[in-house]
C-alpha cells in the first residue's frame, strides 16, 4: 500500500542513519543523500532478506498483510535505482483510489 512504501521509506532511512544499511561494492550510495539513497540490490539484501527470514521467509508484502490485499497497480523498477526516489516517486503517483500494488522486490519471497 501507499502506507506500506512511506513506513519502509522511513525505516530505511533510519537503518542508514544507523549504519545497518551501509554502501557496498555494488552500491557507492551516500549515507547523507535522502533524494536517492541504496539501491533495490541494497535494500533486498540488508533490509528485505534478514526481516523476512527471522519472521519466516515470507515476501516483505505477506509480512506486512498476511491475509494479502487486492491489486490495483503493478510496478516496475531498475534494481540499480535509489529506493528513496522509487519510492517518493510512486508515492507521489499513487492513483486515487488504489489500494494495494504488486512490485517484485516486496511480493516476491526473496529468500527462496
Amino acid at each position: 500500500t501507499r502506507e506500506d512504501l512511506r513506513f519502509l521509506r522511513r525505516r530505511l532511512r533510519a537503518e542508514v542513519d544507523a549504519g545497518a544499511i551501509a554502501p557496498t561494492r555494488r552500491d557507492g550510495f551516500k549515507e547523507g543523500d535522502d533524494r536517492i539513497g541504496p539501491n533495490m540490490y541494497t535494500v533486498v539484501d540488508q533490509h528485505i532478506k534478514p526481516l523476512t527470514q527471522r519472521a519466516g521467509r515470507m515476501s516483505w508484502a505477506l509480512l506486512r498483510h498476511p491475509q494479502g490485499l487486492p491489486c490495483h497497480i503493478f510496478i516496475t523498477h531498475a534494481w540499480v535505482e535509489g529506493a528513496f526516489e522509487f519510492i517518493d516517486k510512486v508515492v507521489y503517483a499513487w492513483p486515487f483510489g488504489a489500494v494495494g500494488a504488486w512490485c517484485c522486490a516486496f511480493a516476491n519471497p526473496q529468500n527462496l
